[in-house]
């Protein structure tokens, strides 16, 4: 379900116009937040914005709502949110525990994307991953470098979001890497996605529309990469081999597969 996902935007429901906007973005997931991107004031009509907004038309992009964490509005969303056909993802904040996961997606009855925000998080996110209805590991960057007490940058991240991605392919589920705050630095961007990238996570996490183009280009394959993967598969005849000069085998075979399948060509 989420082997394509490279872009995942969060945006505040309580803005009509940036949905109606989102329908038309390169993004490959778009996340109408009810949480932190919406104001005490707005909570409730955020809510009814967005259950209406599922009964739009969205294309090929798929589309999830972040409901509102233990608290006021916490048992509304759920309420509103349950069962609802039209929303293909629901993203929970701050799973701490994989027994508020099963209750949730017993609850919901759609598929989760549990982010993974605390240092509790972080211990039990081997067992949240593990769960039924999960299908995915969304990276707080924001909330792990508050609870952590770090000075920012991703330095001292670094456990913490390898943690993420460990659990999540133990599981065989997704795992997506946190947002950027710098909105005029795509310089910066880029090199925060590398290193995103070049830890293991699918895709990145995004607060602004001018930040997917990057994201899409550092976490798509690129075309050097799709002609590796095609002539690796091509090449392959079983076992350990020689291919352009370094050592291939079935993992290899695996990994160009995979390549070709976020792209949309297996």
């Amino acid at each position: 379900m989420l082997d394509n996902i490279r872009s995942a935007l969060f945006l505040p429901a309580s803005n009509p116009r940036a949905i109606e906007k989102a329908r038309g973005l390169a993004c490959d997931l778009v996340i109408l937040d009810l949480e932190d991107a919406v104001a005490d004031a707005d909570k409730d009509s955020a809510r009814t914005a967005a259950v209406t907004a599922a009964d739009g038309t969205w294309g090929e992009r798929l589309l999830a709502v972040r409901l509102n964490g233990r608290g006021p509005w916490h048992d509304a969303d759920l309420a509103a949110l349950a069962g609802l056909s039209a929303i293909d993802l629901i993203v929970v904040p701050k799973v701490e525990t994989p027994e508020y996961a099963e209750a949730l997606a017993g609850r919901l009855a759609r598929p989760l994307l549990a982010m993974i925000e605390t240092p509790s998080g972080i211990y039990a996110a081997r067992d949240i991953a593990g769960v039924a209805g999960v299908v995915g590991l969304l990276a707080g960057s924001n909330d792990l470098t508050s609870a952590l007490r770090l000075p920012g940058g991703r330095a001292g991240l670094t456990l913490a979001l390898q943690s993420i991605v460990l659990a999540a392919r133990a599981a065989g589920i997704a795992a997506f890497d946190g947002v950027f705050n710098r909105l005029d630095d795509p310089q910066a961007l880029e090199v925060d996605c590398i290193a995103g990238r070049a830890m293991g996570f699918d895709g990145k996490s995004l607060i602004h529309p001018n930040q997917i183009d990057v994201a899409n280009a550092v976490f798509g394959p690129s075309a050097e990469e799709l002609e590796e993967a095609r002539a690796l598969i091509a090449a392959a005849t079983g076992g350990a081999e020689r291919f352009r000069g370094r050592m291939i085998e079935a993992m290899d075979v695996d990994a160009a597969r995979h390549a070709l399948r976020r792209a949309g060509l297996a």
